[in-house]
């Protein structure tokens, strides 16, 4: 792939498998900005995830993240980190196959456990995971999302690598000489 092929690099895959944090590393490699589709949603609706789907459910909190993703994909020169599940939407994971080149960020089913659950009381509330045993919940759901992401254009496992490692690893994918300007 030629670096002028590039229009934006969007990070795709399930909670916890390093988008953010990868998002960050990237960004801070080639100099293009990091968009973060669930804290541009968290924006626009002015409350926490958890709140939205709380409040409206699944289907609205879905429609808004449609919207973001249409909204933040039309520019170029952005490191995109979409929500977890925004790639499953087929509307929304066409809008990401032709605004950028899509990286699925792959992770073991007991890699997602450990870092969702790792004690961090920072850690964002993950409402998908509220009832039963998480890790058989990350497994069941990891399963029926992996048909779409599959449909990414490169996939990089992130067990036991740093952000910097994964990020390293999309730039060389990427290519030689990506821009350091949007």
């Amino acid at each position: 792939m030629q670096p002028n092929q590039v229009r934006n690099i969007i990070l795709v895959g399930f909670m916890a498998s390093g988008k953010s944090s990868v998002g960050r590393a990237v960004s801070r490699r080639c100099g293009w900005p990091r968009v973060d589709a669930d804290e541009e949603i968290v924006s626009r609706a002015g409350k926490p995830i958890a709140d939205i789907f709380r409040d409206s459910g699944e289907d609205t909190f879905r429609e808004l993240e449609r919207t973001v993703v249409a909204d933040i994909c039309r520019e170029s020169g952005r490191i995109i980190a979409a929500g977890g599940g925004s790639f499953i939407d087929d509307g929304s994971r066409q809008t990401m196959l032709d605004g950028g080149t899509v990286f699925y960020l792959s992770a073991r089913p007991e890699t997602i456990h450990r870092r969702v659950t790792k004690g961090n009381p920072n850690a964002p509330v993950r409402p998908l995971l509220g009832a039963g045993n998480p890790l058989e919940r990350i497994t069941e759901l990891l399963a029926q999302r992996t048909p779409a992401y599959s449909q990414a254009h490169h996939s990089v496992e992130t067990d036991g690598l740093t952000p910097d490692q994964v990020a390293q690893a999309i730039l060389k994918i990427c290519g030689p000489g990506l821009s350091r300007k949007a």
